[in-house]
């Protein structure tokens, strides 16, 4: 299956992938930009230039939304972490893997450095999806739930194959770059709401960008990287899928399971956030301080996932339930302030999340989510979410996602500030991604989308 996969991205031509298809690369890179200016001048990303800077061999490619530049893989590294460090990219379902930042940053990377057509970087981001996600299903939910950052192991192999297409590697070289992948998996699911998670998402970004130069030199991997006795899919979970690897290739594509988030943290909490906005302020009976208990009704993965009480940070709170169901009933607003060091320190908002109690309907998607206010007086206000803002059911439209790369990249209209003052002209860099697949030179989005 390693070969069937590696000759599906050698042979696959942008002509073969169905129209819909292209545009949800596009989507997803609008995303992708989005986030990234997010997250550059983040505490983590600032710490992590300092330190990858020290050890630049070139100034040859761009950061994202930062006047700096560094070698192709640490800033494919870099970049990678600005993109995921919020938890506000995209998301595949059911995996969870966020594809974006570890197959989208390293393609960006090499642009700068070798020559690279609009249509041929996304025909090789669409193919890099393809591979982190099908690998993903194979080993969902076991290798997540046995404590594996699934967008670090997945992603390596993403950044690998997208690498390998977009520098015409054939089905053998690819199949290297694969297994080369293989030996540099890495990312834990403890690491989660710290620092440490970027190290995986960067590592999946630079590690598979070099998987494929290496290849490229005739670095040869194992024949069977992903199904050998001891390779990555029987090492990864006890039960791996090995048909999601090859059933539906050219046909099923991951990136129509691609989804894109309205609020920063982690999916799972996303019918929560709906949910709470809705009740704010809905009645006068919600008043917070009449309510004894906040029932939160969902899919066991919400609460092994987000039962997380008394958050010390911003970035925990991304993936504590506690958390977001106290600012967003409190504030009606779930934006990346809310999910701050300073919303974190409000001593009114941990009492709040102090009454948050679990309940798990295993039948229920985890798109959906109930949240019940139940008040001093017994009386009990409820509001149930069966799909989420931003889920396949209700997905965030193009202009949607146009809007949140305006905000996010610093302000609307014309251009957009970053936080050191520079300016990012948004509305430039919005054309040239709707218009990348004609566009004969990919590098030029990365010229739009440093701070200059």
């Amino acid at each position: 299956m390693t070969d069937t996969l590696a000759r599906f991205v050698a042979r696959t031509q942008w002509a073969d992938v169905p129209a819909d298809v292209r545009h949800e690369a596009k989507r997803a890179l609008v995303n992708y930009f989005a986030v990234a200016l997010a997250g550059a001048h983040d505490p983590t990303i600032d710490k992590a230039v300092k330190v990858y800077g020290g050890f630049a061999a070139r100034e040859e490619a761009t950061l994202v939304g930062r006047c700096e530049r560094n070698d192709m893989l640490n800033a494919a590294a870099l970049n990678a972490m600005s993109a995921n460090v919020f938890d506000f990219d995209d998301t595949h379902l059911p995996t969870i893997i966020h594809p974006g930042a570890p197959v989208a940053a390293p393609l960006f990377a090499l642009a700068q450095t070798i020559a690279l057509s609009g249509e041929a970087l996304l025909l090789a981001f669409v193919l890099g999806v393809e591979a982190a996600c099908r690998i993903g299903n194979a080993v969902s939910p076991e290798h997540y739930q046995r404590g594996w950052h699934i967008t670090s192991t997945c992603g390596v192999f993403g950044a690998a194959a997208a690498a390998a297409r977009a520098i015409a590697l054939n089905a053998r070289e690819t199949a290297w770059a694969l297994g080369n992948a293989s030996a540099q998996t890495g990312g834990l699911v403890e690491t989660l709401g710290t620092m440490s998670k970027s190290i995986g998402v960067g590592n999946a970004a630079r590690n598979g960008l070099l998987a494929a130069l290496l290849a490229q030199e005739g670095f040869s991997g194992p024949l069977a990287p992903l199904e050998g006795e001891r390779g990555f899919l029987r090492c990864a979970a006890a039960r791996p899928d090995f048909d999601a690897i090859t059933e539906g290739l050219g046909r099923d594509w991951a990136l129509r399971a691609n989804t894109y988030k309205p609020y920063p943290c982690g999916v799972v909490l996303n019918p929560v956030i709906d949910a709470c906005l809705a009740l704010h302020g809905a009645s006068p009976k919600a008043n917070l301080d009449a309510v004894e208990t906040i029932e939160l009704r969902g899919h066991p993965l919400l609460r092994e996932r987000t039962d997380r009480p008394d958050v010390q940070s911003g970035r925990a709170s991304q993936v504590s339930a506690q958390h977001a169901v106290a600012v967003a009933l409190a504030r009606g607003r779930a934006g990346l302030a809310e999910f701050s060091d300073a919303a974190v320190a409000e001593p009114a908002l941990r009492a709040i999340g102090r009454r948050l109690r679990f309940i798990d309907e295993p039948a229920w998607s985890v798109e959906s989510a109930e949240v019940t206010l139940v008040l001093r007086s017994g009386e009990r206000i409820s509001q149930y979410v069966q799909a989420a803002r931003g889920s396949l059911a209700a997905p965030l439209d193009d202009a949607a996602l146009e809007a949140k790369l305006r905000e996010l990249a610093g302000g609307h209209g014309a251009f957009g500030g970053t936080r050191d003052g520079a300016r990012i002209d948004v509305e430039a860099l919005l054309s040239q991604l709707w218009a990348l697949d004609s566009a004969p030179d990919a590098a030029a989005v990365m010229q739009l989308a440093r701070a200059a």
